[in-house]
C-alpha cells in the first residue's frame, strides 16, 4: 500500500507529540528576569502563537482532505503550546502576557479573510520569520531557560515550514509557472515588508540577541527563496 500524501506528516507530528509527553516541560523554577527588551518581543510573539486556530482547521476540513485536516489540527495544537512555553516562561521571569498586538492582529484579519491558499501564503510568512527570531533568541538570550523554550519552539518551526510549503506546492501546481513565480515573487516581497516591520519592532531586543535589524531582515529574506523554490 502506497504513502498517502499527508500520511507522513502526521507521523511526524505524533512522534513529537510523544516525544514532548516523554520529555517533559522545562524546569521553570530555573527562570531568571528577563531583560526588558527580551520581554517585551517575547510577549509580542507570545500573543502571536496563541490564537486558537479554528478558522484554519474549518478551511482545512473544507478541503476536502481528511489526513490533511488532521495533520492542520496538529499543526495548530503545536501553535497553541507554543503559545503555553512562552507564558510559562514569562511568568518565571515575573512577567505577565499581554492580551493583544497590533501586528497579530493585522495578521488574523488577513488570515480570516482569505481562502485556504492565501491564508497559508499570510501565515507561511510569519513561520519564516519567526525561524530567524527564535534562532536568534536560542542562540542570543542570556539564561539557559529561555534558550531552551526558544529552542524547543525552534524545532517545531523547522518541521512546520516544510508541511506548509508541501501543501502550498500542491495548491500552486495548477497554475500556470509564469503565475507560480509572480506569486511566490509576492509573497517574498511581503515577506520582506513584513520582516523589516519586525525588526523595527523588536529593535531593541534583536539588538540584546546580537542580531540587529539590517542582519534580521537580510538573513529573512535569502531564506526565502529556497522557501519560494520548494512552493513552485
Amino acid at each position: 500500500m502506497g504513502t498517502t500524501a499527508y500520511e507522513h506528516w502526521i507521523r511526524d507530528f505524533e512522534a513529537a507529540r510523544r516525544e514532548r509527553a516523554e520529555r517533559g516541560d522545562p524546569e521553570w523554577r530555573t527562570g531568571v528576569p528577563l531583560h526588558p527588551a527580551i520581554r517585551r518581543s517575547v510577549q509580542r510573539f507570545q500573543v502571536g502563537e496563541d490564537g486558537d486556530g479554528a478558522e484554519l482547521i474549518t478551511k482545512a476540513e473544507a478541503a476536502g482532505d481528511a489526513e490533511y485536516a488532521s495533520a492542520v489540527r496538529m499543526f495548530v495544537a503545536e501553535e497553541r503550546n507554543h503559545a503555553r512555553l512562552l507564558a510559562l516562561l514569562l511568568a518565571s521571569g515575573g512577567a505577565p502576557v499581554i492580551a493583544s498586538h497590533w501586528s497579530d492582529r493585522v495578521f488574523v484579519t488577513l488570515r480570516r479573510a482569505l481562502g485556504l491558499r492565501l491564508e497559508l501564503l499570510v501565515l507561511m510568512i510569519a513561520e519564516v520569520v519567526a525561524l530567524r527570531y527564535y534562532r536568534a533568541l536560542r542562540d542570543g538570550a542570556d539564561d539557559a531557560l529561555t534558550r531552551e523554550v526558544a529552542g524547543r519552539i525552534l524545532a517545531d518551526e523547522e518541521r512546520h515550514v516544510p508541511f506548509h510549503c508541501h501543501r502550498l506546492r500542491r495548491a500552486l501546481r495548477p497554475l500556470p509557472p509564469p503565475v507560480r513565480v509572480l506569486v511566490t515573487s509576492g509573497w517574498r516581497a511581503a515577506l520582506a515588508a513584513v520582516a523589516l516591520v519586525v525588526a523595527v519592532d523588536h529593535g531593541p531586543a534583536l539588538r540584546r540577541l546580537g542580531v540587529g535589524r539590517g542582519r534580521f531582515v537580510a538573513e529573512v529574506v535569502r531564506s526565502s527563496g529556497p522557501v519560494a523554490a520548494t512552493m513552485r
